[in-house]
């Protein structure tokens, strides 16, 4: 990319401390000082903004829809779930067998 070409950076917009940033769009600019000023600009006038990022576009890494599969399907396995690991659910059942044997 020569210095003449502007670079996209992702923005994300945070409306009040101790909420998420959300993405909000996209700016073009030769760098992040001038991008962050973009944004204010394009994104932070309207809304409430405590906190803006910019992010380059080319430093994101994503997952393809190829992908996708083995990423987020569920996992078969969820034994580790239950609690048939643990020792104490036998124990509850012999002690309500044992008091229900005694009334």
């Amino acid at each position: 990319m020569s210095d003449t070409q502007l670079k996209t950076f992702e923005v994300f917009h945070q409306s009040k401390r101790g909420e998420p940033h959300v993405h909000v769009g996209a700016v073009h600019a030769p760098d992040a000082e001038l991008a962050l000023q973009y944004a204010r600009d394009q994104f932070a006038r309207r809304l409430e903004c405590v906190s803006l990022w910019v992010v380059p576009s080319d430093q994101i890494t994503a997952t393809t829809l190829e992908e996708s599969g083995a990423w987020f399907e569920p996992a078969t396995d969820k034994s580790y779930r239950e609690a048939s690991g643990f020792p104490m659910r036998d124990i509850v059942k012999r002690a309500e067998q044992w008091v229900n044997h005694d009334e």
